[in-house]
């Protein structure tokens, strides 16, 4: 995205599992064994936050918050796949392609199977040394 906002992003992730008070590692798991989700109306992390705080406040299972916080970023994610047009194939990287969850809600938003690098969090790294090392 760009260094004023992380919606959509890992960084995203790792502030509201911060926020329900879960490492990173666990939130993708933690939604998953959700029963129900909560609908979260911000992508923007601050005011997403305090959506959070309120839910959990408001004594709402945090694994429905922490679900309704990946169908938030799948969907914005999907939405601006789709302005690109993917046909048959997807590769997910980065960070957030570690987290099952999100893995399997993009692929549903998109109808098609991901494909997910091995270390897909240095992908973006490896690009852009391999480009750096032509010129």
């Amino acid at each position: 995205m760009n260094d004023r906002c992380a919606a959509g992003t890992g960084a995203f992730l790792e502030a509201m599992a911060r926020t329900l008070e879960i490492s990173i590692e666990e939130l993708g798991a933690h939604a998953l064994a959700a029963e129900s989700t909560v609908r979260i109306n911000s992508l923007c992390t601050v005011f997403a936050q305090s959506e959070v705080v309120s839910l959990v406040a408001r004594g709402m299972d945090s694994r429905a918050i922490a679900l309704g916080v990946h169908e938030a970023i799948a969907s914005r994610v999907a939405g601006m796949a789709r302005r690109v047009g993917p046909e048959e194939r997807v590769v997910f990287a980065g960070g957030g392609a570690l987290n099952r969850c999100l893995r399997q809600l993009l692929s549903r938003k998109l109808g098609l199977d991901l494909t997910v690098p091995e270390e897909p969090q240095i992908v973006g790294a490896l690009g852009a040394a391999l480009v750096a090392r032509e010129e």
